[in-house]
């Protein structure tokens, strides 16, 4: 028999967060871009991130705590989400280090941006994949905040698309999982979604 252990959460010894990100996984990265109102870039990863509408197109992350991105975001209404590849790995971890927010990550660390095609944060130059955003709305949620932007275009490179979608070979996307520990490109199968219940 499966014997378990309970951690309320009342319980002033139990980490939530600890259990929460070693359990909800694995969770995709939002390699974050935005520029400040002053004009300073941030670059920042956030792993509480998915699609929160496709009609309109809307994505979300959360900021754990009140980060340079969020006032960012706020400040001007603007962000890109650059998909985390495992080429990046290294980038995408040394840029999560707790910068001063006069400090411009990408140009810290040497990762190449370009312009977006859309909105004034640039994106991440390496990235196969690049969703920019507008501000759409904000979420208080405890010490959180979900920020749900609203998709105004995709900046896919040609090597990563096939019939005009992008694949996981070519994306080879990055995730979170607990403590320090990061999922690689999963192995990938296919199932076709059933048409109707089965019979008996």
């Amino acid at each position: 028999m499966n014997t378990r252990r309970a951690f309320s959460t009342d319980d002033p010894d139990v980490n939530p967060y600890r259990l929460l990100t070693a359990l909800v996984v694995p969770r995709p990265i939002a390699w974050v871009s935005s520029l400040g109102a002053d004009g300073v870039a941030n670059l920042a990863p956030h792993s509480f991130f998915t699609v929160a509408s496709n009609r309109p197109p809307v994505v979300q992350f959360t900021s754990v705590g009140a980060k340079d991105t969020l006032r960012n975001v706020r400040a001007t209404g603007e962000f890109v989400v650059n998909l985390a590849s495992e080429p990046q790995m290294d980038a995408v971890n040394q840029s999560s280090a707790p910068y001063g927010a006069d400090v411009d990550e990408a140009a810290a660390l040497g990762i190449a941006m370009e312009p977006s095609d859309r909105v004034a944060p640039p994106r991440v130059a390496g990235a196969p994949a690049a969703i920019e955003c507008v501000l759409h709305s904000t979420v208080e949620v405890g010490s959180c905040t979900l920020v749900l932007g609203r998709v105004v275009s995709f900046s896919i490179s040609e090597d990563a698309l096939v019939d005009g979608v992008p694949t996981m070979a070519a994306l080879r996307p990055l995730s979170r999982l607990g403590g320090s520990e990061w999922g690689l490109p999963p192995e990938v199968v296919s199932l076709e979604r059933p048409l109707e219940p089965p019979s008996g």
